[in-house]
């Protein structure tokens, strides 16, 4: 079976989540970042530099990913419930929105990042927000922004179903003169997690983690294939917004100077993005944010009246988020309602249903010898181990197919050195 000794094999074998975490922890310079369009975004390396180098391996969720670097009071209980092996532990579960209706409408599923968000730039004295926002020079791409006032994160809501990298931008937070706000996706959560226990000044600046439920990213030539069903074209496009604006929202392509608008509904155009994600996407075990503050996603058990303007799950992983919620909460910047893990079983269980299936992945890329990442930490082999055996072969069969169709067992030189 081949190993991962460096980056460049965690790129080459379609295995990097495209986070930024070695653009910003490379202390030698050596590495920038590309977008590819029908890949994502990776990493450029310096050949001469980062052949023998593997200081980043320890920090890429591409490598590793070890649940337990989230240090959580509930961690020292011996034991574990269903919940907890199903999508890590969680010291509180909650259900509902921002307060602020302007939020919550052009947000996808309630507002609450951004309410909390907003809640620790004006009451728990936090400096900014880093985290995505779109392109305004090619809208159907992200950038890694800054947030300070309310109008930039408004202008920022809704999420972004294209490649992000934000842990770039992480050098911004732990220069900061006072502590911040990240928001990524649980593979950036992931990267964070690691970073962080090297970096004394980073641990100390991350004022709140927070990431949201995640289905994987697709690539850029997703949406531009989508605006080409729309017959839209890239060159004519101003914005594009995924969801938002209404529960679950469509996706909107503004474009001729403003002048005209092509639509489609959420279902219609996630169905036909999630044809463009990578195979780390498709081998993630942490949909749901084990590594964060605070996981947030769309409580869709609750979906089904068209008038809802939004709901969120909000899942509390540590001691810090707890004490902000709660303060978001008092200071009615959030509206919330306790639930159980139950409402995540019956919001997710598409999500769920996935992670129980990503032993029996993984089985699969050994039988033609490719490389993985280690998993630590997530219930794998339980939850495998509890799936009916005509499930278990259809996941074998399905990762075999993939393999082949897609021609997995290459390894891509992805990004020129």
């Amino acid at each position: 079976m081949a190993r991962i000794q460096n980056l460049s094999d965690v790129v080459d074998w379609n295995l990097c989540t495209g986070c930024g975490a070695c653009y910003y922890a490379c202390s030698e310079g050596s590495i920038s970042l590309v977008n590819i369009d029908a890949v994502g975004i990776r990493p450029r390396f310096n050949s001469s530099t980062c052949a023998t180098c593997t200081k980043c391996l320890s920090i890429c969720p591409g490598y590793i990913v070890d649940a337990n670097t989230n240090n959580m009071a509930t961690r020292s209980s011996p034991m574990r419930t269903e919940a907890d092996h199903a999508f890590g532990p969680a010291m509180e579960i909650w259900e509902g929105h921002a307060s602020d209706s302007e939020i919550r409408y052009r947000a996808s599923s309630g507002g609450i990042l951004t309410a909390l968000a907003l809640y620790c730039l004006e009451h728990e004295n936090m400096n900014f927000v880093l985290h995505t926002g779109i392109n305004e020079d090619r809208p159907w791409e992200n950038k890694t922004v800054k947030s300070s006032t309310r109008d930039e994160l408004v202008a920022r809501t809704g999420s972004r179903y294209a490649p992000a990298s934000p842990c770039e931008g992480l050098a911004a937070i732990e220069e900061s003169d006072s502590p911040c706000v990240f928001i990524g996706k649980p593979c950036d959560a992931s990267a964070v997690s690691m970073l962080r226990r090297d970096r004394p000044k980073l641990d100390r600046n991350l004022g709140l983690v927070l990431t949201f439920f995640c289905a994987g990213t697709p690539s850029t030539q997703g949406t531009l294939d989508l605006a080409e069903s729309l017959k839209v074209n890239p060159k004519l496009i101003d914005s594009v917004r995924y969801r938002g604006e209404g529960w679950p929202g469509r996706f909107r392509i503004v474009y001729d100077d403003k002048k005209r608008e092509q639509s489609l509904s959420y279902s219609e155009s996630w169905g036909e993005l999630t044809h463009y994600r990578s195979l780390r996407c498709n081998l993630c075990p942490d949909g749901l944010g084990q590594l964060a503050d605070i996981s947030c996603g769309d409580a869709w058990e609750n979906s089904t009246d068209s008038e809802n303007p939004g709901l969120s799950l909000v899942v509390v992983r540590t001691e810090k988020g707890k004490r902000i919620l709660q303060g978001a909460i008092n200071a009615n910047y959030v509206q919330l309602q306790p639930a159980s893990a139950s409402s995540v079983f019956a919001a997710q269980g598409n999500l769920l249903r996935r992670r129980t299936e990503i032993f029996g992945r993984l089985l699969g890329l050994r039988l033609f010898a490719i490389p993985f990442p280690q998993f630590s930490g997530f219930s794998l082999i339980r939850g495998w181990l509890r799936l009916p055996m005509g499930r278990k072969t259809r996941t074998i069969l399905g990762t075999v197919k993939r393999v082949i169709v897609r021609r997995l067992y290459i390894r891509r030189f992805h990004v020129s050195r």
